[in-house]
């Protein structure tokens, strides 16, 4: 793809779109970045695009300037059917994703992760794996840095481990990892696609270019998963904690195995996982499989297992305060991933629950709480529709903000106990993103600490 002197229009300035845009820039490409936020609600670094000779255009979207492209890249928060979209195609340009963008430049092989839950912390330990066993690899995506900002450099010998989104993978085209891991399925983004088939067929996705050569690593133990796999022309290799019949990864006598082509060795230890929560050390199970089969030895894969300690905004430990223990699991954003985040723990639990609703069931989180809930500090839009599905199960305190929020779990706690960000929502009614919104829980739980000298 010749990108000199070529006009290229780029939708969305958060961190894929600006990336896109100084990808553009740097190989000649007259760059025009849109955003329908006004400028003085723009991040810096998009502000900036102009000083790399980006033109700007913030505060809405032209339609002549989608019309005069002759190539337009949507940023993944962009949806894919935008009515600016749809005036670039009928007008004859091709609109790609910032994902195919990068994936049409770069040079080497690529796994990627998908699923609705689970997909960082799988992506970060798969590439410690392949760090530790050495050579060039580049981690990004949909967590880090976006694909466009890894390719300069790249050689045949590169690997990308690359955390793939719903929105990514929809406008995907020839977009083809050499390995594919698709670790679950759940009602995800609801708010984004038209149903859960949508979303589903989305993540599928994944597997459209792939040959009978490749792998895609498949969770044994979803149906959705296996149903959508089912069409894949590359070879598949199932895991499951509980076993697998054939070849697969499975855990057996603590040790994480894996079972290929008539032979089977241990990966890494179970006791070795330094993470809460039994589905993050099958999250490693899963990164494991996909390590071996690129080609790290099992002895570097165990001894990256031994060093993870995870990844931000899933599980993390914050601090403890006057015997209570504070964990921010921001990135767990639907009903599945926080009822996994509740379930990782033996305490009793304060939740802070709420944000912006995107789908899903918060009464699938009652029998959790039932077990070990001891209140749930609901925040944001969603916090009428989290008490109305929760407060016959546990007491539900309605917050007008997350400092409040923090403020009234640890008042609710008691010495032993878990205060838990698992929110179940998306962020953007009150926060940029997930992230943003776990710094915040952090700052206001180590403001908490120093005032409580804990």
């Amino acid at each position: 793809m010749e990108l000199a002197g070529k006009t290229v229009v780029v939708v969305g300035l958060a961190r894929s779109g600006v990336a896109a845009a100084e990808f553009l820039a740097g190989r000649g490409a007259r760059v025009v970045a849109t955003d329908s936020k006004p400028e003085g609600e723009l991040a810096q670094e998009a502000v900036s695009l102009r000083d790399k000779g980006v033109r700007l255009e913030a505060g809405g979207h032209r339609t002549e300037t989608f019309r005069q492209a002759e190539l337009v890249v949507a940023s993944p928060g962009v949806p894919w059917d935008a009515p600016e979209l749809h005036e670039a195609r009928a007008a004859g340009v091709p609109v790609i994703g910032e994902l195919e963008l990068g994936f049409r430049f770069l040079k080497g092989r690529v796994v990627a992760i998908t699923g609705t839950k689970g997909k960082s912390t799988t992506t970060a330990a798969l590439g410690a794996m392949l760090r530790e066993a050495g050579g060039d690899v580049r981690v990004g995506g949909n967590i880090g840095n976006a694909l466009t900002g890894l390719v300069e450099g790249s050689t045949e010998a590169t690997t990308f481990v690359l955390e793939v989104s719903s929105f990514q993978l929809e406008a995907a085209d020839t977009f083809h990892p050499g390995v594919a891991v698709f670790l679950n399925l759940s009602a995800d983004h609801l708010d984004r696609h038209a149903s859960f088939e949508e979303y589903a067929q989305a993540k599928a996705r994944i597997f459209a270019r792939q040959q009978e050569n490749d792998w895609a690593v498949v969770n044994a133990d979803d149906p959705g998963v296996l149903a959508l796999a089912a069409g894949a022309r590359a070879r598949r290799l199932p895991f499951s904690p509980d076993g697998v019949a054939g070849d697969g990864a499975f855990f057996e006598g603590g040790q994480a195995r894996l079972r290929l082509d008539g032979g089977t060795e241990t990966l890494f230890r179970r006791d070795e996982v330094r993470l809460p929560g039994a589905h993050l050390a099958v999250d490693l199970l899963a990164a494991a499989a996909a390590a071996r089969l690129l080609g790290a030895p099992a002895e570097a894969i165990g001894r990256a297992v031994r060093s993870f300690r995870g990844v931000e905004h899933v599980l993390e430990h914050v601090a403890d305060i006057g015997g209570v223990a504070f964990f921010n699991d921001s990135k767990a954003t639907n009903v599945d991933a926080a009822r996994k985040s509740l379930e990782s723990f033996q305490t009793p639990l304060v939740v802070i629950l709420g944000g912006r609703y995107k789908g899903g069931d918060f009464a699938e989180l009652a029998p959790a709480l039932a077990r070990r809930g001891r209140a749930v500090m609901a925040i944001g839009e969603a916090r009428d529709r989290v008490a109305k599905a929760l407060a016959a199960t546990v007491p539900v305190v309605s917050c007008d903000s997350l400092r409040a929020a923090v403020e009234a779990a640890l008042a609710r706690a008691q010495a032993g106990d878990t205060v838990l960000l698992a929110p179940a929502c998306s962020s953007f009614d009150m926060f940029r993103d997930y992230a943003e919104r776990g710094r915040a829980f952090k700052d206001e739980v180590r403001r908490l600490a120093e005032r409580h000298g804990g």
